[in-house]
């Protein structure tokens, strides 16, 4: 069972040949995940949070067999490891990568993963357009704590959503969600938002930020007969179902 000291160990220098050494030939335990490296690798990039954790002022923790420990998940330490030694960028689980380079505030790899297609897509494209939709994440929260609340003793679980995308369409559907506070009918609303993307964009979005939680979900369009009042309104209604088992 590994075991972590109550306190914390300086970080000691090589000393020269001939007198007792702490080699600069480290052996890390990550989260679990061990590696071995070198001091001179670790501190390469001055001013990251990797290279201060190990600098000679720095106080870290060790495991129970002497290995540098750091409480944070060791997977994908070794993707960080090949960029310092030898600038090798990663080709799989950037998403994961890219989240460790900035908690070690290794920059330039930082920069390298943001210019991929994959992390540019998510963090450029995809999320520089939630932001402008307002209260995005609140919403996310709400659909799923309503569809908890229907799930005791059901398969699936569903929660309308309104997806307006301009103040016109805003304008179209408002007689229906009047009619549906009326019935006590709980509607989720997103937008009006200004950004190029479209509705279908933004309910992608939603699906996938719920499945990244873990649920199983699906969407498509309200039922007309269901109880919108207006027809003219039913292409901004959908409903999301949550499936359980």
């Amino acid at each position: 069972m590994m075991s972590v000291p109550s306190r914390p160990l300086p970080l000691r220098q090589a000393a020269p040949a001939g007198s007792p050494t702490v080699s600069p030939v480290v052996e890390l335990n990550v989260g679990g995940e061990f590696y071995t490296t070198t001091l001179g690798t670790l501190r390469k990039l001055p001013g990251s949070k990797l290279a201060e954790m190990f600098s000679l002022s720095a106080k870290i923790f060790t495991d129970a067999k002497g290995r540098f420990f750091i409480d944070r998940p060791g997977t994908y330490f070794g993707a960080i490891l090949d960029y310092l030694r030898c600038g090798q960028l990663p080709t799989q689980h950037l998403p994961e990568v890219y989240r460790e380079a900035q908690f070690y505030e290794i920059k330039p790899l930082v920069k390298l993963l943001e210019d991929t297609p994959q992390i540019f897509g998510e963090q450029v494209a995809r999320k520089q357009f939630l932001l402008r939709v307002p209260g995005y994440s609140e919403n996310l929260e709400l659909m799923v704590r309503l569809a908890r609340a229907e799930a005791v003793a059901a398969r699936c679980s569903s929660v309308l959503v309104c997806a307006v995308r301009t103040e016109e369409d805003a304008a179209h559907c408002a007689e229906s969600l009047r009619v549906l506070e009326a019935d006590k009918r709980l509607v989720v609303k997103f937008g009006p938002w200004k950004a190029a993307p479209v509705i279908r964009d933004l309910l992608d979005s939603v699906r996938m930020d719920i499945e990244a939680q873990g649920y199983q979900v699906e969407y498509d369009y309200c039922s007309k007969k269901t109880f919108l009042p207006r027809l003219v309104a039913c292409e901004y209604f959908y409903t999301f179902l949550f499936k359980w088992w």
